[in-house]
């Protein structure tokens, strides 16, 4: 029971297959219609080790989180561990990394939701679509739940087909799987830090870690199994693309999956593809507002952001200010912004964000071989952050230098 003068809680309906259903949604998402194309721009023939260096660093980061979440099964993700294991200030770095990075791909996704839906007006419809999506989120996180279920189900029916269409047809050679790497190693590092994005949705399990039953014995099952459902999608995806497209064609394809049931004779799939990449992105962008306004909450009950936005809603038990505001930021980033810009500094602040994770893991008692993976997984963090294209560093770094003046500013006044 909620003492007198401490936070309202939020009600714990989520089980294991909800919680790997929610990650599943987060991570099989827009990203594969979308990220293979710019991967392979970068990465050439190095592609899919690209593919493989981005699953490493997400298992890592997998791991970390999964055993900070058991720790501490609240609302908030990395927030809370950080500030938990490394200091107030780490807590925080992480949460404002996670909150801005992650309103950028709320904005992305969105935005993907329009281009496939109406070209002409991709940034109405993605202002539709977030509104749409946070009215379902302030009804209460099982009725999230539901939705993705059916949008993952949706999703992967259609990456299904498009991998059969393409291996089963005339035009797929397995000669075009070259692992060599004609774009170098900074090709397949930058490849790498582009496909992370497409990845990096298990935070969503953590970050919800207050609405989850039995929190230590659940989240811990839930993550790797949506890592690794994800990781298997996502290999067979791209083998599938690049047998029938090759490197080089790919790398130019606007829609790489639409080009390649296309070139491999099957027209009628185009109009099946647009839809699962719209539904993907919907998928995405309803767990990424979920994710976002459950650390919005838990930075504002420790008063790192406006105390009004740790309300919880009497009756639907969800922080509807929090969810309210996230979505208000978005649809107006989302009116406004340009997706690949959305994309690269989302992707430089998510990496910031598991830096902090897998530094906090590293605290953890454990043996040589338990810090292994978050020492690993930290440095993978650091290298990609660095590897992806200049103008994103440059953004992301601002924003996260302005994040810690504000914080120091804050520590000033509050000191007066």
């Amino acid at each position: 029971m909620t003492q007198p003068g401490s936070p309202a809680a939020l009600r714990r309906t989520l089980g294991v297959g909800d919680a790997v259903v929610i990650g599943l949604g987060s991570m099989i998402g827009a990203g594969v219609f979308a990220a293979l194309a710019p991967a392979a721009h970068a990465a050439g023939s190095g592609l899919l080790l690209g593919l493989a260096l981005a699953a490493l660093v997400a298992y890592c980061n997998a791991m970390s989180s999964a055993r900070l979440a058991a720790l501490y099964p609240a609302s908030g993700g990395t927030y809370v561990y950080g500030r938990e294991r490394l200091g107030e200030f780490w807590g925080y770095l992480a949460g404002w990394s996670f909150v801005v990075g992650k309103t950028a791909s709320c904005a992305a996704m969105a935005l993907t939701v329009g281009a496939y839906v109406w070209p002409g007006q991709a940034h109405a419809v993605a202002v539709a679509a977030v509104v749409a999506l946070t009215a379902v989120n302030y009804g209460g996180i099982q009725k999230s739940a539901w939705l993705t279920r059916a949008i993952v189900s949706v999703v992967l029916a259609v990456l299904a087909s498009v991998v059969v269409v393409c291996l089963g047809s005339g035009a797929s050679d397995a000669g075009r799987l070259d692992v060599g790497a004609s774009g170098g190693p900074g090709g397949v590092l930058q490849a790498a830090g582009l496909l992370f994005f497409a990845f990096a949705g298990y935070a969503r399990i953590a970050t919800l870690g207050e609405e989850v039953r039995d929190p230590a014995r659940t989240i811990p099952r839930a993550i790797p199994l949506a890592l690794g459902v994800t990781l298997v999608v996502y290999a067979c995806v791209a083998i599938a693309v690049l047998s029938v497209l090759g490197t080089g064609e790919l790398g130019q394809a606007q829609a790489p999956l639409a080009d390649a049931v296309r070139a491999a004779g099957a027209p009628g799939m185009v109009p099946v593809v647009r839809v699962g990449a719209a539904v993907a992105a919907l998928g995405s962008l309803l767990a990424l507002i979920l994710g976002v306004s459950r650390t919005t909450l838990a930075m504002a009950r420790d008063r790192h952001l406006p105390g009004a936005l740790a309300a919880v809603h009497p009756r639907f038990q969800v922080p509807h200010r929090a969810e309210l505001a996230v979505g208000a930021v978005v649809a107006v980033l989302a009116a406004t912004v340009d997706v690949r810009g959305a994309i690269g500094f989302s992707s430089f602040g998510v990496l910031a964000y598991y830096a902090v994770a897998n530094a906090s893991a590293w605290t953890l008692d454990g043996s040589p071989t338990a810090r292994a993976l978050p020492a690993l997984g930290l440095l993978g963090c650091v290298t990609l952050a660095f590897a992806l294209p200049v103008t994103s560093v440059a953004t992301g770094a601002a924003v996260l230098a302005a994040g810690v003046l504000a914080y120091g500013a804050r520590g000033r006044l509050g000191a007066r």
